[in-house]
């Protein structure tokens, strides 16, 4: 995955999207349901109904791109509400993508002792 430059928001789009869509009807429903300009440099990301395909949808200057990942095992974590957005940090957006749970991270081997 390329890493999104510093300062830029990721809003995850709450609920089911079809997956059928493509450029545009995905910058549609960015300003459409979620209210926010496609155009902003902002990170948009989708889930499809099945839970095992995300789309991502970004304006990188020059035109949009979009980026499409399916976890072959296993389900993206994703937000329960039915509508709107969720604001996630890229450290965040990174582990939804690799299939970590990104709402609770937990230490796989935690210090125990200082120095």
């Amino acid at each position: 995955m390329i890493a999104p430059p510093a300062g830029v928001r990721v809003w995850l789009a709450a609920g089911p999207t079809d997956m059928r869509r493509g450029f545009d009807g995905l910058a549609r429903l960015v300003q459409e349901v979620l209210g926010r300009d496609p155009f902003s440099g902002h990170v948009f990301a989708f889930r499809g109904r099945r839970g095992h395909l995300v789309k991502l949808l970004f304006w990188d200057g020059q035109g949009l791109v979009l980026y499409a990942k399916r976890l072959e095992r296993g389900k993206f974590v994703w937000p329960q509400a039915r509508g709107g957005a969720i604001s996630l940090t890229p450290a965040q957006l990174s582990m939804l993508l690799e299939g970590i749970d990104w709402r609770m991270p937990a230490w796989t081997a935690r210090p125990e002792v200082a120095g």
